[in-house]
Formats: structure tokens, sequence, C-alpha cells
């Protein structure tokens, strides 16, 4: 009988030692959770390299970008790169200050990005800026993706809103930005002189800039009397410093 229960006795620390090897090595990595932890910014995918697509921001560095007319004031700017992101240091006062661009210049591409911004914080991405000693802002030609957090006072002014092409048109779609401190991901798109704008995966702007119709909504908008605005369909990509704290990840592009 002794035998037998010592028999018994080993038969089920065996079938623990199994059961608990096995909820040990069961694989948690395809887990949503998981794969949040475990995700990789500001890199490219093989697949996304053989699409064509190349970072605008490394995560290291500013390398590609410099501050709209002061390029030798850049290091000395409110941007910097922070735990990876691109940041927007707004509210430091002794920082030099300036919208951000690229050193190239776009004409057909698709550019994606995630962002997020301060509270009640107000922002935004310009396309097609023209650099250049008698333009001392990048608003006076490009054509800008708002970027706003919910909290602002304009979340409920039509062509103000996340994602619309601010002060020209109404999101084509409702679709709200999310709050401080959670990511929001975006796109715009331009071939031929037609863009459009994404936000949070739904069409918020649609318009071709060498159209008749385009030029009526920029007379009938407050750039009427900036007569080079919204005339070019290439130029610089620009991050606005304005005033408020934002930052960036996962910027990338591809020609089309």
């Amino acid at each position: 009988m002794k035998h037998k229960l010592t028999t018994l006795y080993f038969f089920v620390l065996l079938i623990i030692a199994c059961k608990g090897k096995t909820e040990k090595e069961t694989p948690t990595w395809h887990t949503k959770k998981m794969a949040i932890e475990n995700k990789v910014h500001n890199r490219l995918l093989d697949v996304e390299k053989e699409q064509g697509w190349a970072l605008l921001f490394n995560g290291r560095s500013l390398d590609g970008w410099h501050l709209y007319n002061k390029p030798d004031s850049t290091a000395f700017s409110a941007w910097e790169v922070k735990d990876g992101m691109l940041y927007c240091n707004a509210t430091d006062e002794s920082k030099v200050f300036g919208d951000l661009v690229t050193d190239k210049a776009f004409e057909n591409y698709e550019l994606v990005f995630e962002w997020q911004m301060a509270l009640r914080g107000n922002g935004g991405v310009f396309i097609n800026v023209q650099e250049a000693p008698e333009f001392s802002a990048t608003y006076l030609t490009g054509l800008e993706y708002q970027l706003l957090e919910p909290a602002h006072m304009d979340t409920n002014t039509p062509k103000k809103r996340p994602g619309c092409l601010w002060g020209v048109s109404a999101q084509k779609n409702k679709v709200e930005a999310k709050p401080n401190r959670q990511w929001n991901s975006s796109k715009i798109i331009q071939k031929d002189g037609k863009i459009e704008f994404y936000l949070n995966g739904k069409l918020t702007a649609q318009e071709d800039l060498k159209t008749s119709e385009w030029t009526q909504k920029i007379a009938k908008s407050s750039f009427a009397d900036n007569l080079d605005f919204g005339k070019a369909t290439h130029g610089r990509l620009a991050l606005q410093n304005w005033y408020f704290d934002v930052w960036f990840r996962n910027m990338k592009i591809r020609e089309l």
C-alpha cells in the first residue's frame, strides 16, 4: 500500500509540474497589451522600405529639418528630440521661436505621422511651404493641417477643427481628435495638385489646388489678401510652433 501511495504521489507531482510548465510557456506576445508595449517607433519595416517609405524623423536627431528662415538657430530652438519623440518645448521662452521645416521640398507624396498636443493645445502641419526672405512665416504660403486638443476653444469652430484645412474648409467627415496624452494618427496625400487629409482613419479634407473652385475658396477666406497663399503644389513640410507643447513620432513619407 505504501508503494502504491508513493507512486500515486509521484504522478500527482508530475501532473502539477507539467501543468505549471505549460502555463508558463503559453505565448503572450500576440496579445494586444504586449503588442502595444513592444511596438517599435520611428523605424521602417522591410515591406515599407520596399514600398518606398522613408523616415522624416529618425527618433534620434533633427537631421533633415531646420528652423524656418533661421537654419543657424535650429540647435537653440524649441524643437528637440525627447524620449524618441520630436518635441516642441514651446513654453520655454529662452528658446528661439519658429516653425520647423524639412530640408527637402516635396510635390507628390503620402505622409503619415502620429501626434499629441498639450491640454487645450493648438498647432499645425503645413504643406507646400515656400521658404524665402520675403515670406516671414510658413502660413503665408503653406496650407495647414490643423492639430487641436479637444479642450481647445476652437474645437467647435467648423473651419478650425482638427484635421481640417485650417481657415478654408470644414471637416469633410466629422471626427474627433484624441485628448492630451493620447496619440492621434494622421495622413496627408498630395498628387498632381490634389490633396487629401485624414485624421484617425477618416477623410477630413479634399481639395484640387488647380481648379477655379479652389481659387474661389481662398478669395472667401481670411487668406484673400495673401497673394501667395495656396498657389504652390510643391514645397517644404513644416511643423508649427504655436505656443503649445506638441509631440510627433512615426513620421514617414513616400513619394508618388
